[in-house]
């Protein structure tokens, strides 16, 4: 039979399609149109490793789907589902914490040439020991290209701290990346 066919239906059709007739095709959609990103986003911030990265998916879907009927499209299906993600990942370090072991461990040491596959390794690990806060303001904004307003929303803080978290975590990545050059 093959791949199933990526659907041309918008992600307003397809949940319009999940709340009228409970489509369960229209929700495998969703969740595959949104979880390779969702993931990375969540494995980022978590900086725990695929495991516990696949357990917050699993409940960011689960509250979405529950949650699905109150979504107004004040923005985007994506937009609200990375806020959903922020939430469950914000939730899991205050009830769990973070163990910088933990973080630290989940990628394997590699030793490798700059421009190499292994170097993007090698940055992971290194934002993975960024402290909680400056991580997702790092990954938010470097990464996902939020603008600090938005991240300031999703984060509930204000705009001029989502700045200060990012120089802070800027600085102190380049100043870990330091140490890592002078122990090659």
């Amino acid at each position: 039979m093959g791949e199933p066919r990526e659907s041309t239906r918008s992600d307003r059709e397809l949940v319009d399609a999940v709340l009228r007739d409970r489509d369960e095709a229209a929700f495998r959609e969703l969740y595959r149109r949104h979880t390779p990103r969702l993931f990375a986003l969540v494995a980022r911030l978590l900086a725990r490793g695929d495991d516990e990265a696949e357990d917050v998916v699993q409940e960011v879907w689960i509250h979405a789907f529950e949650s699905l009927e109150h979504f107004q499209w004040n923005s985007s299906f994506a937009t609200w589902l990375t806020g959903v993600g922020l939430n469950r990942v914000r939730d899991r370090i205050r009830r769990y914490g973070r163990s910088r072991e933990t973080a630290t461990d989940v990628l394997p040491e590699v030793g490798t040439p700059p421009d190499s596959p292994e170097t993007r390794v090698d940055l992971e690990r290194l934002i993975a020991r960024l402290p909680d806060d400056q991580r997702m303001v790092l990954v938010l904004h470097d990464v996902e290209g939020m603008k600090h307003r938005e991240i300031a929303a999703h984060l509930d803080i204000p705009e001029g701290t989502s700045k200060t978290l990012l120089f802070n975590a800027r600085h102190r990545l380049r100043a870990l990346m330091l140490r890592k050059g002078d122990r090659t």
